[in-house]
């Protein structure tokens, strides 16, 4: 393998129904960041069915160029015509990195592609960097610059490894949802876009969907929202929620809730925080009887303001709160509710 050949950042901007989704705008500024320091340039690969529209968002999010494979068979995701798809990119392109996002979507399709072009795969990403690779020179070993330096947890979160891939191209990692940052979309900016299609014949890996059943989420993405209200063990019971909710609703906020909370059935997983729920930065984050395990704060670190509410003033919570309250959840979140009420009703 002739490393030179390979240069370029790509991300697989994924869509669901011709919208694409939000983890492609982040990879996408990730990309740019990325992209500088090696001197070249971003490119989006978009796979789909009448999707060739789409590319001016992706322009607008920082893609240089949009390369779009395009045919029928490709209308809804299946591993196999996907796989196909962007594997003959990449065989094509020959890109120096290769960013896909963590998503349902993004865990099927890229182990398969990393097997199908011979390089390995970082799974669930939370920085990427680029730097030298061994870290530290070693004496003896050739100390390699320029690499993709890829960090996730480790050992149930415990820990936290930074993996590189310097001898195979593209280095390829997939990424976790919220863990990067869009840029600010540059209004009418356009990409060069190329069309290229590799062909594809049915055959026994096509699966044939019979049907697609969507589910109805009654609840908030708790991804998007602004200010998130969370609970954890400490809050006692699912009733006991029922004053997390109130703070939420006076703040227009939305509850969410630790591993612990839905590993005992008080909540959905859709509202789970951490290292195997979801990533959040929202302006504020209200930890409620949640200790501080490392497997959550991964989830919810880079909120903008933090705000710990816990009986044991020990709880490692408090080593990442800007703000916190040690004391009985149960008295002081109503009298908080009381108390914003009556400061939102005095500024009307």
């Amino acid at each position: 393998m002739n490393l030179e050949e390979y240069k370029g950042v790509y991300v697989f901007a994924q869509q669901v129904d011709n919208e694409i989704s939000s983890i492609a705008f982040e990879l996408l500024g990730k990309a740019k960041d990325l992209a500088k320091d090696l001197s070249t340039d971003v490119t989006a690969v978009l796979i789909g069915s009448e999707v060739k529209g789409l590319a001016d968002q992706l322009a607008e999010y920082g893609a240089d160029k949009v390369i779009v494979v395009d045919d029928p068979e490709l209308k809804d995701y299946r591993t196999e015509p996907y796989a196909h798809a962007l594997s003959s990119v990449i065989d094509k392109y020959k890109p120096e990195i290769m960013l896909v996002g963590a998503t349902a979507i993004g865990r099927d399709l890229g182990p398969r592609v990393s097997a199908r072009v011979a390089t390995g795969l970082t799974a669930d990403c939370t920085v990427l960097e680029i730097g030298d690779f061994p870290l530290q020179a070693v004496p003896g070993q050739e100390q390699l610059h320029n690499q993709l330096l890829m960090t996730r947890p480790a050992f149930g979160g415990n820990t936290i490894a930074t993996i590189a891939c310097p001898y195979n191209r593209p280095q390829m990692a997939t990424v976790r949802a919220g863990v990067m940052q869009k840029i600010e979309p540059i209004k009418g900016a356009k990409a060069v876009v190329e069309e290229f299609n590799p062909g594809f014949t049915p055959d026994n890996k096509y699966v044939e969907i019979l049907d697609i059943v969507k589910s109805v989420v009654e609840t908030v993405d708790i991804m998007d929202a602004k200010i998130l209200v969370s609970g954890g063990r400490g809050v006692g019971s699912p009733e006991n929620f029922r004053i997390l909710e109130d703070l939420a609703a006076v703040l227009g906020g939305t509850v969410s809730c630790s591993r612990a909370v839905v590993d005992s059935g008080w909540k959905p997983k859709d509202l789970q925080v951490g290292q195997t729920g979801k990533t959040v930065r929202p302006n504020v984050y209200f930890a409620i009887g949640i200790s501080g395990a490392i497997q959550h704060v991964a989830g919810m670190e880079e909120s903008d303001i933090i705000v710990a509410i816990n009986k044991d003033a020990d709880a490692p919570i408090f080593d990442v709160a800007d703000y916190g309250v040690v004391g009985d959840l149960n008295k002081i979140v109503p009298k908080l509710t009381e108390a914003l009420k009556a400061e939102i009703a005095a500024a009307k």
